[in-house]
């Protein structure tokens, strides 16, 4: 996911949360972490490349086990 996109979903997510008030304190710290993280140009991001081949064949079995339990991809 391009890092423009992950930083909307991200806002998005704080947004919707914070207009429910169903927030927790582990959540918000999360999510507070991750915005620091896809917008700090600095940042140390990883990306499949640095984890090769078992990264990506972890990360599609995880999808498609999500999928058979009826979650989304």
């Amino acid at each position: 996911m391009p890092l423009e996109q992950l930083e909307a979903v991200l806002r998005e997510s704080r947004a919707r949360h914070a207009v429910a008030g169903d927030w927790d304190e582990d959540e918000f710290v999360a999510n507070g972490e991750a915005l620091q993280l896809v917008t700090h140009p600095d940042a140390p991001v990883a990306t499949d490349a640095d984890y090769g081949d078992t990264w990506t064949a972890w990360l599609d079995a995880r999808i498609e086990l999500n999928k058979r339990q009826g979650g989304v991809s």
